[in-house]
């Protein structure tokens, strides 16, 4: 199957010739496949904005492609503006960017900007509305009179109302309780079932990207530091550990043990280490 993304040798460099020069991504490559779940995860200052940006065309690289469904985003005018609309992006915090009388009106703003006719937009408000929780009661409000993970779910349905391929988020469950977290990550990952969509989601919770997703893309420094499934990723969880990043709980409770002498496997996920303690694989 051929990739639904591809970033080829991309550069990134602010303020070129200026005191300010300043590279934030440098020869960075990677693609990504339909249907995947990919965390980004890096300290701050790695690049991990400046990636998300590049990736439906809010930046332009300094060198190198980026690469949707076989097409540079670059290619010309209206093959940029489709990468807009096929690669959503939820910036941090994006019910600070609401602005509409209502929640209905907030959701169709994307929609409308796609040029859909109103039976069809009415049709992807209501679905992504759906999708993240909030009622028909809820679409007739005042986006502002929502609690915080009310209109974070309102943010992020105006993004899926685009229906776009490939879904990228920056720090999703920021600054939301347990509860929250937890509806916010169910559904992103029903619109991904559902639409068999690709999602990217930048994140500092070890523990969620340990648990949901099939792949993590991790940088360091402006470059490419790892690019595996979890468990090939938090094998090498001293690495990760020396780039200022966390690890899962679990696994920083497992390198203590190895640390102790004892013969230990990486995990990340509670189920292997129960699955690790029933079979008897911890030796002293």
């Amino acid at each position: 199957m051929s990739p639904i993304l591809e970033v080829q040798n991309l550069t990134h460099i602010y303020s070129v010739g200026t005191p300010f020069e300043h590279t934030a991504l440098e020869d960075v490559s990677f693609s990504v496949k339909r249907g995947e779940f990919v965390g980004i995860i890096g300290h701050t200052g790695s690049g991990k904005s400046t990636l998300m940006q590049h990736l439906n065309g809010l930046l332009k690289p300094t060198a190198g492609h980026v690469i949707l469904d076989g097409k540079d985003i670059w290619t010309d005018k209206a093959v940029t503006r489709q990468a807009r609309f096929r690669v959503g992006l939820v910036f941090q915090y994006p019910e600070y960017q609401l602005f509409e009388e209502t929640v209905y009106k907030d959701i169709a703003f994307g929609p409308k900007n796609m040029g859909l006719n109103a039976d069809e937009i009415d049709r992807r408000v209501r679905e992504a509305a759906g999708f993240v929780g909030i009622t028909e009661e809820q679409l007739e409000m005042s986006p502002f009179d929502l609690s915080g993970g009310q209109k974070r779910r309102v943010a992020i349905a105006g993004v899926i109302a685009m229906e776009p391929e490939v879904l990228i988020l920056d720090e999703p469950t920021a600054g939301l309780d347990p509860a929250g977290r937890g509806e916010i990550l169910r559904n992103i990952e029903d619109y991904r079932k559902a639409r068999n969509a690709t999602v990217m989601m930048v994140s500092h919770s070890m523990n969620d990207v340990a648990r949901l997703t099939d792949r993590l893309i991790v940088l360091n420094g402006s470059h490419l530091a790892m690019d595996g499934t979890p468990d090939e990723v938090f094998s090498r969880a001293e690495e990760l550990l020396e780039m200022g990043l966390d690890i899962p709980e679990i696994t920083q409770v497992f390198l203590n043990l190895k640390k102790a002498g004892l013969d230990v496997p990486a995990v990340y996920t509670m189920e292997q280490a129960v699955a690790a303690l029933k079979g008897g694989i911890i030796r002293a």
